[in-house]
């Protein structure tokens, strides 16, 4: 029997990236991160509350008392149905901003309230994601000279074909050198493993597999797109010294368990929306015109697997009358 559509509320949701984006985009390449995450969370959170939800961030900026806007925790939405999980990312790349540097988006990702993981005390996680075709050769487990080679072997092409991203971090040294000696390619990021994720499941992108440890939020928002887009991402909780080792497991996690995709989040009606900040491999960002802004978002359902990407062109004047001065 057929389904009846219900509310996308991921075509909710890009008006929350959309403000997030333009307002962190008066920052590109000023040299501030704080300024431009600090302007970025406040648009977002202004937006947020316009959503008809009752939503609960379970991924967000911190704790209360560190973080005074969209913290763990805090009930966002108008307090309406449908109660849901929200994971938000406001800026990620907040260095790529005050860099000028490409792939700085504006990222929210929602799902059913009590199917997104919790990372608890965790801020790194290591990661292997890839696209459709190579979903079931993942491993964090196995080598990953042989994981480069089942991928290779099954595409047809050389292991010195492959391109495989991950950030630039000395904690990926020996990774990095592995890599290598097997011949395959690497494109180094320096921040956002969130676009890092989705160049590897995306078409198109160059990349074959994304690798290494990143942000365990970025994990959990990076399941929740490719949910939608196909593909799937592993990941392995990282804790950084003996003490976060020791919260992990009083928290009652495991940090030797490999997470799959279902497991980072559970619900298979999630929704995704991230909107360009600087120019990247997936999105364009914020261009900035005679009285105007231009955007580029992309909006994501797992239930129905549509992609979207919207272009859309903003009258500022409009804006500011809207929201005051956050856009420019």
């Amino acid at each position: 029997m057929a389904i009846a559509p219900d509310r996308n509320l991921a075509l909710e949701l890009v008006r929350v990236t959309e403000a997030a984006a333009l307002a962190a985009a008066r920052w590109v390449g000023r040299g501030d991160k704080n300024a431009a995450d600090g302007a970025a969370v406040d648009a977002m959170r202004h937006m947020l509350s316009t959503v008809p939800m009752d939503g609960l961030v379970v991924i967000g900026e911190g704790e209360k008392d560190h973080a005074p806007m969209l913290f763990n925790g805090e009930r966002i939405g108008d307090g309406t149905p449908p109660e849901v999980d929200i994971a938000v990312d406001p800026l990620e790349g907040t260095s790529l901003v005050a860099r000028g540097q490409p792939n700085a988006l504006a990222v929210v990702a929602l799902a059913e309230r009590g199917t997104m993981f919790d990372p608890g005390p965790t801020f790194y996680m290591e990661k292997m994601a890839g696209s459709d075709d190579i979903a079931d050769l993942l491993s964090l487990t196995d080598p990953v000279e042989d994981v480069l080679a089942r991928v290779a072997d099954r595409r047809g092409i050389d292991v010195g074909d492959l391109m495989v991203v991950l950030l630039d971090r000395p904690r990926h040294a020996d990774l990095v050198a592995r890599i290598r000696a097997v011949g395959a390619r690497i494109r180094f990021i320096p921040d956002g493993d969130v676009a890092g994720a989705l160049m590897a499941v995306r078409p198109g992108t160059g990349i074959d597999l994304l690798v290494g440890i990143g942000g365990t939020p970025e994990g959990v928002i990076a399941a929740a797109a490719i949910k939608a887009t196909g593909g799937a991402i592993l990941g392995r909780l990282w804790p950084s010294d003996d003490a976060e080792r020791a919260d992990v497991v009083a928290a009652g996690l495991d940090p030797a368990r490999v997470l799959t995709t279902d497991d980072l989040v559970r619900s298979d009606n999630c929704f995704f929306a991230a909107t360009g900040v600087t120019d990247g491999d997936i999105l364009r960002g914020v261009r900035f015109e005679r009285g105007t802004a231009v955007t580029q978002s992309m909006v994501m359902r797992s239930r129905s697997g549509t992609v979207r990407v919207l272009d859309a062109r903003h009258q500022r004047s409009k804006l500011r009358g809207l929201a005051g001065t956050r856009y420019g």
